[in-house]
């Protein structure tokens, strides 16, 4: 694979990941509000949330890895930063989703958390290299400096990004599974009443 394809791959990645959270987003607000569908939906893909964070920081893992030392992008030190947050997440959500461990979500949280703050700046400072405070030069190579930026507006630090708010909506938008989810009848009723 050339670096270039990796770019394209992992870019796409990103939108998909950014595009699944909204779903996920969506899909949760609408079960709250009691849509049938949508309960039986999240009731559905709930028992796969873990699995699928533990995907995502995995993926986000493994092309860090990729553009690091195959690629040979060198990595700042908020790189560094989101990679310390980042890897452990991997192995925490894999022994969360083997145990099926609702708890997980607390151990996933100060890492993603901080990871994301971290990420957001980098992201930030990428665009306004003048809010860089340049702690960064002193041991490395800038923060600033972008690899490359994936249809006009995807870096590495926005892939970060994504990856720490994707996992962190995966964990902590969870749907009931005590949910009564009705039968068809009761469902295109409660549509019609809606749709009035």
């Amino acid at each position: 694979m050339t670096t270039e394809t990796a770019q394209l791959f992992f870019g796409l990645l990103t939108f998909v990941a950014a595009a699944g959270a909204l779903a996920w987003i969506a899909i949760w607000v609408a079960a709250r509000r009691g849509r049938p569908r949508a309960v039986a939906l999240g009731g559905a893909l709930g028992d796969a949330s873990t699995w699928l964070a533990f995907l995502v920081a995995a993926t986000c893992m493994l092309g860090s890895l990729y553009f690091s030392e195959v690629a040979h992008f060198i990595p700042c030190r908020l790189c560094w930063f989101q990679r310390i947050a980042m890897y452990p997440l991997a192995a925490v959500l894999l022994v969360g989703a083997i145990r099926r461990d609702a708890g997980v979500r607390w151990y996933v949280l100060p890492l993603a958390a901080i990871g994301a703050g971290i990420a957001g700046y980098h992201y930030l400072i990428e665009w306004r290299p003048e809010l860089d405070t340049g702690a960064c030069e002193l041991s490395g190579p800038s923060c600033t400096a972008v690899w490359f930026r994936e249809f006009g507006f995807i870096s590495l630090a926005l892939m970060s990004l994504v990856g720490f708010v994707t996992i962190l909506t995966l964990v902590f938008l969870r749907f009931s599974a005590t949910l009564d989810v009705p039968d068809a009848a009761d469902v295109d009723a409660r549509e019609k009443e809606l749709a009035l």
